[in-house]
């Protein structure tokens, strides 16, 4: 393999699709929105995206056997409007600037040919060193129509400032470059590495904005998992933003 290629699991029939992009970086944050879509919206694998940009690893199996990295789209349809929603989730992103250039505009050149116009990417906006009991949600869009969409379901707009790292800046870019609608929402997140609760704070969002039914039970049992161990931290005498708690039982699994 000596580029990044896309392979088709199934041609599902779609209607107005959105892309939702949910990979690893900042807090979990993106990877729990996206594994958690996928899970109770009952996604089907629409396509595989592999890639040499990938580390050189393989990802070991719960039956013993071995894959390689990947990202994976899934897709459902939307109850309530009828329209598709893809989300992408996946193992990692890429280790190189050149190839998080060639993955994120494959990325979006992919979802364009499915005839999408429209793509949310979700990750972690890191502005404290303290657990943050109540997150905002932060954005960033590729145009006006878009950026007071945002604004008007309560995404804070103009206030982030810095640079969005990976596919959730690169895509939100490759979208303007390719005329589709492209956003970026960044849970607030402090010290933690996998952060329920930031991840909570878009998923309301996101139900908002594409009038998604969404369980957020599983969700709330890691937040409150988190919630306790800090607790106990604390009670042990460790100030929360001292050192890592150890991760709740659920995420590992959850987000793999």
């Amino acid at each position: 393999m000596d580029k990044t290629k896309i392979y088709y699991n199934k041609r599902g029939k779609l209607k107005d699709p959105v892309l939702i992009v949910g990979l690893p970086g900042i807090g979990t944050v993106g990877s729990l929105v996206g594994e958690h879509l996928r899970n109770t919206l009952n996604a089907k694998r629409l396509a595989t995206l592999y890639s040499p940009h990938f580390l050189h690893q393989a990802i070991m199996m719960k039956n013993g056997g071995v894959r390689l990295a990947s990202n994976r789209f899934y897709y459902s349809t939307n109850e309530k409007t009828g329209q598709s929603i893809i989300i992408l989730v996946g193992d990692m992103q890429a280790g190189t600037p050149e190839g998080q250039y060639e993955i994120n505009d494959r990325i979006v050149q992919f979802f364009k040919s499915l005839g999408g116009k429209t793509i949310y990417t979700v990750g972690g906006y890191n502005i404290s060193n303290q657990y943050v009991t109540k997150p905002r949600v932060f954005g960033v869009a590729t145009d006006k129509e878009t950026r007071s969409d945002l604004q008007k379901n309560g995404v804070i707009m103009g206030q982030a400032a810095g640079a969005v790292w990976g596919s959730a800046g690169l895509i939100v870019a490759f979208s303007k470059k390719h005329k589709l609608h492209g956003a970026c929402l960044m849970g607030e997140t402090g010290m933690l590495e996998i952060d329920a609760n930031a991840a909570k704070a878009v998923l309301e969002k996101l139900q908002v904005m594409l009038k998604l039914d969404v369980d957020l039970s599983s969700i709330d049992k890691i937040k409150k998992e988190t919630e306790n161990l800090l607790k106990e931290m604390e009670k042990a005498g460790g100030a929360p933003g001292d050192q890592q708690p150890p991760p709740p039982s659920q995420p590992l699994s959850y987000i793999r």
